[in-house]
């Protein structure tokens, strides 16, 4: 049986984590509150008077700024504001839709951005839908037995936030999740079009502890699959909730 393991959403992208019990999703939508804000940089071409999905080359990703993959997050849905967690600095709670606030999160962030790479700037919003690695509102779907794979082929544990993933699956084979790519899947109440494969990057290099550089998870999957794909983009056809725990069946 195929069932939900874990749940996750990411509110400011590539600034931090956080793991939920439940979530509901809506048709044509990224999953809520995930990547609902970004961080830009002095190249940004995000146009804050047009604004308009753009590539995550345009914001500050741990592709090139590894140490903020050891972010961790806490969103206040009722208040909008965000607790930020990261093993070399304080805590830091801010509103990221507060120019004031946003203020105090740059000097908090800037400490973790090397002087030789980009330099945050600011954060935006991108209204009725999350600012995904997709230019359709997606949400990531990843497969426990596949991270298993990778691990032993490492030969030592993993851990599961470095693919940054919405829901984790348990119950399929190792890869099988490539079997579902145009298929329909429905997990609890809601339903999902699985649309692609998710090519990773540098990212999944960096321990989501540390923000260290510790593990070449993109030698291991060339090396041993002769690809660099960890997860599945899905679109959301039906909205619904859907717990931990909950079934997963493909129609």
């Amino acid at each position: 049986m195929i069932h939900v393991t874990s749940l996750w959403r990411h509110p400011i992208k590539s600034h931090g984590r956080e793991a939920l019990a439940f979530v509901d999703l809506i048709a044509g939508q990224s999953m809520p509150w995930d990547r609902r804000w970004a961080v830009t940089h002095p190249e940004s071409k995000f146009s804050t008077d047009d604004p308009a999905w753009v590539m995550s080359r345009n914001f500050m990703i741990g592709t090139l700024t590894p140490s903020i993959a050891g972010i961790w997050a806490t969103l206040d849905e009722a208040t909008k504001t965000m607790t930020l967690r990261h093993t070399d600095l304080d805590a830091l709670t801010f509103a990221p839709d507060n120019a004031v606030d946003v203020a105090r999160f740059l000097a908090w962030v800037r400490p973790l951005c090397p002087d030789d790479k980009r330099t945050p700037t600011g954060i935006i919003t991108l209204p009725e839908r999350g600012l995904t690695d997709t230019d359709y509102p997606s949400v990531s779907i990843m497969n426990t037995a596949s991270h298993a794979e990778v691990a032993n082929h490492l030969g030592h544990p993993l851990e599961v936030e470095r693919w940054r993933g919405n829901i984790w699956l348990d119950g399929l084979a190792p890869w099988q999740e490539w079997d579902l790519i145009g298929k329909d899947i429905r997990i609890g109440a809601a339903t999902l079009h699985i649309k692609e494969p998710i090519k990773r990057c540098m990212l999944t290099t960096a321990n989501p502890k540390t923000g260290q550089r510790d593990v070449d998870t993109l030698a291991v999957l060339r090396d041993n699959w002769d690809h660099q794909n960890f997860g599945i983009y899905a679109k959301v056809i039906r909205g619904g909730k859907i717990r931990l725990g909950d079934t997963a069946e493909v129609l």
